[in-house]
């Protein structure tokens, strides 16, 4: 039975949602200059209803996801039945109108933070904000009007979408299950990625939604201040996102690293490298009123740049140039309106307002904080103009086209080495100029006593840098000089970091970002520089004319139980794995069949890698039926040894194969192994032509070159799949074979059936080997064995070295406490104005 009240419920609570966003955006306008309470509470109320609507539209999906309601395109498309309960969670935001959705829910949070925080700024701040939630709310409601599509609704029935005859046939058809969660968000990260990221994406709208109310209202300066916190807050919670993103890619992807220069990923970094900017110059104002102007350009700026990454990735633009792009689902329009109206928005009032803007009549000297700012600031807005200029090519391609003209240019062919080429260069001043810019942040120096400050810092770092050239051999010009400049400014900052926090603690957090940022820059530098290809292929063999001479040349062939040495480790791969709730993994041989896609059941005795004993018959529940994983063993030179299980999903209904990689963490670097290809499970096995071998119980004899013995001969009196009848007669022989790793067990059955002879083979994987009973002899008390073979089961793996890698990942931990400390400072010191009256 189809459940209608849910997508009806769904409906209202949008149109709600979006008429209450329209009315609160006006009645917190007409507040701006109208002081009655009538419309302070009108607004306020409007506010509220809109907020419970979003909270309401967000508990209706998830009960229709948790329910498995798969009537619903939405639900059908992104879920099953069979996905642990925190996936399930994560494909509340896996299509577009779930991730709109998420972003509206932090929108509607934040709101009323807003409202109960800072009540002088109240009106003209929250005009702004409704307003943006108007524009959200849109993409999500799913109505026609004069034959014109406003956004997409996520709770449209499956058969109004999807046009097939079995709807015509059965309207109330539901399918038993849905097509499931995308393998590649199969992962943890996906749970907490995408609403921190998201959270990012609405906490832009907050220094924004300051600024534009600043220059309605005429505050052209004091904005800066209740603005400065939060744009610190959303610059350290996109910047997690985006690195949360980054460990994703790390863990899930097989392209060996964390950032590959993709659109998508440059489309969230330059407004966050924009904002950060900001930050900085917003931070030189309280000092100078010589970047007020800019602070406006890029606070502005940063929205703008949001909305513009969301119609990068959401109107299918970047179909062709991205792989992890959202596709048109008729946005487009929208997020065009969107982008303009609030471009035509903030350059509107910023040219209004340009001439009334406080600016520094004062020449801006050389030795002054402002102009280390401003350089700073400068060169993090040429970063992102370098990034989000060659991302934008499809986009002038789409513009020139839509003119009727034609335009073939084409992004970078090498993404990764066009983007890390200029970025690098642009880093290196940027760590130069994070560590000599706080001297005369919190000092007064001139030439004389600059030399005095930086004497010590540039000795060690050019001590350093040069120990350091020595032991990993930096030989690339342009990487040592990243790294001195990466070293100088920790140990810069360092100095900085220790005077300030003798005197105060709350003010340390620019040092600690900086210290942040620097190691994060060497860490960049060494695991993604001088990351090592361990597993390359020096047999002179191709392992397949199909691959790329890159897979030929750097993946390593590894046939089952054969190891094989690779750069100081000998490598064994033992086979597939299940992964179980309780006990670890367990090898997909011993598994016989299932219960249900999460109950299997076990047909042989078997140890899992926990070292649970699973005996025949044993009931094993898995966490999802579309992962395996393969074994491999490294052994070192000194005989330690650990194991890595890399994972394969195969999803049947998206015919999709994904491949995962497992990562042996040490303090010095990352063994990253993951694996490119193995034999397609459903192809047919091809098996040698059958070798017979006469044999009695004792016997010893060979098959696939292992050594077998023929235990015994045992009447059965039940077979598995054949019903037995009174005069049938069944037995099975008892063989042992002797493993690389263990004993096998074979028991081929042979059977007597309405007088006809039947013969089950009996098959062992791990050694590629079947035997048959052919016949028997019992006059001569001997057995006639069928023997044959086939291709053994292999894999094909890449491993990289990835060196000093937690260097990054603990810079990006210093980066985070130090955005957290000035977070604190500086709503500190915003409260303390607010309390006082004077915000």
């Amino acid at each position: 039975m189809i459940h209608y009240f849910p997508g009806n419920l769904g409906h209202l609570l949008v149109i709600l949602a979006f008429v209450s966003a329209i009315v609160a955006t006006y009645a917190f306008a007409k507040n701006i200059n109208d002081n009655e309470q009538k419309w302070a509470r009108f607004a306020k109320g409007a506010y509220y209803l809109h907020a419970a609507a979003i909270f309401s539209i967000v508990i209706t999906l998830f009960v229709m996801i948790s329910g498995h309601m798969f009537e619903y395109h939405y639900v059908y498309n992104y879920t099953s039945k069979f996905l642990p309960p925190y996936y399930q969670i994560s494909s509340f935001w896996n299509g577009q109108e779930g991730s709109f959705l998420l972003w509206m829910f932090w929108n509607a949070v934040l709101g009323l933070i807003l409202i109960h925080t800072n009540k002088s700024w109240r009106p003209s701040l929250m005009a702004v904000f409704t307003f943006t939630q108007v524009f959200l709310v849109s993409m999500i409601m799913g109505v026609v009007i004069f034959d014109v599509k406003i956004g997409s609704s996520p709770f449209i029935l499956l058969r109004d979408v999807v046009n097939d005859a079995i709807f015509q046939l059965q309207p109330d058809f539901i399918p038993e299950d849905g097509r499931g969660l995308n393998p590649l968000l199969q992962n943890y990260w996906m749970v907490i990625h995408p609403p921190t990221l998201f959270l990012g994406f609405a906490t832009t709208v907050i220094p924004f939604a300051y600024a534009i109310a600043g220059l309605i209202t005429g505050k052209y300066k004091e904005w800066i201040r209740p603005a400065l916190p939060w744009a610190q807050f959303s610059a350290a919670v996109l910047g997690v996102g985006i690195l949360m993103g980054a460990y994703w890619a790390y863990e899930t992807l097989n392209f060996g690293g964390y950032w590959n220069w993709d659109p998508v990923e440059n489309a969230i970094y330059v407004p966050w490298l924009i904002m950060v900017a900001g930050i900085h110059t917003m931070i030189a104002f309280k000092k100078s009123d010589a970047a007020l102007k800019a602070s406006i350009i890029l606070i502005l700026s940063t929205y703008v740049l949001i909305v513009y990454s969301t119609f990068l990735t959401r109107s299918g633009v970047l179909g062709n140039a991205s792989v992890h792009s959202f596709t048109d689902l008729g946005l487009s329009g929208q997020l065009l309106i969107y982008l303009f109206v609030f471009t035509g928005l903030s350059i509107f009032l910023a040219a209004r307002a340009w001439k009334k803007i406080p600016e520094s009549k004062e020449e801006t000297s050389a030795y002054s904080r402002e102009f280390w700012i401003f350089m700073g600031a400068t060169v993090l807005s040429l970063m992102a103009f370098q990034v989000i200029i060659p991302t934008s090519i499809p986009v002038w391609n789409e513009i020139v086209e839509a003119f009727g003209g034609t335009s073939n240019m084409a992004p970078p062919a090498d993404q990764v080495g066009f983007y890390t080429q200029f970025q690098l260069y642009f880093a290196i001043i940027l760590a130069v100029l994070s560590g000599t810019g706080q001297f005369f942040w919190w000092k007064k120096v001139d030439g004389k006593k600059l030399k005095q400050e930086l004497t010590v810092p540039v000795m060690l770092s050019l001590i350093v840098t040069a120990l350091i050239f020595i032991l990993a051999k930096v030989q690339n010009i342009w990487y040592l000089l990243l790294l001195t400049a990466s070293v100088y400014s920790i140990f810069a900052n360092g100095k900085i970091l220790i005077s300030v926090a003798r005197s105060n603690i709350k003010l340390s957090g620019g040092s600690i970002a900086h210290i942040g940022v620097a190691m994060m820059l060497i860490g960049i530098l060494f695991s993604s520089g001088y990351s090592k290809i361990l597993s390359k292929n020096n047999t002179g063999l191709l392992w397949s004319k199909e691959f790329p001479d890159e897979v030929n040349q750097n993946n390593l062939l590894l046939f089952l139980n054969e190891p094989r040495q690779m750069a100081g480790y000998s490598l064994n791969y033992k086979g597939l794995r299940k992964l179980t709730k309780n006990a670890g993994y367990v090898d997909i041989n011993d598994i016989e069949g299932a219960i249900s896609p999460l109950q299997l059941v076990m047909g042989n005795e078997s140890r899992t890698s926990t070292d649970v004993l699973l005996k025949k018959g044993d009931t094993i529940a898995i966490i999802n039926p579309e992962n395996s994983y393969f074994e491999i063993e490294y052994s070192k030179l000194d005989g330690s040894r650990f194991t890595l299980f890399p994972r394969v999903q195969i999803n049947e209904t998206m015919d999709m194969i994904v491949y995962s990689p497992d990562i042996s963490r040490t303090l010095k670097a990352d063994l990253y192994t993951h694996v490119r290809t193995f034999p397609d499970p459903e192809q047919t096995v091809e098996w040698s032509e059958i070798e017979e071998i006469t044999v009695t119980p004792g016997d010893q004899f060979f098959i696939n070159d292992y050594v077998a013995r023929f235990i015994d001969m045992v009447p059965v009196s039940r077979v598995e799949g054949v019903e037995m009848g009174p005069s049938d007669v069944a037995v099975k022989a008892i063989i042992e074979i002797e493993g690389e790793q263990k004993t096998y067990t074979a028991e081929p059955v042979y059977i007597i059936k309405d007088k006809m002879a039947g013969r089950i083979p009996d098959v062992i994987s791990d050694l590629a080997s079947r035997i048959t009973i052919q016949s028997i002899k019992p006059e001569e008390n001997s057995f006639v064995f069928g023997l044959s073979t086939t291709q053994k089961d292999w894999i094909i793996i890449e491993a990289v070295e990835k060196p000093w890698i937690n260097i990054l990942w603990s810079g990006t931990l210093l980066l985070v406490i130090g955005f957290g400390i000035a977070i604190n400072r500086r709503y500190t010191e915003f409260k303390k104005m607010r309390d006082k009256g004077m915000e």
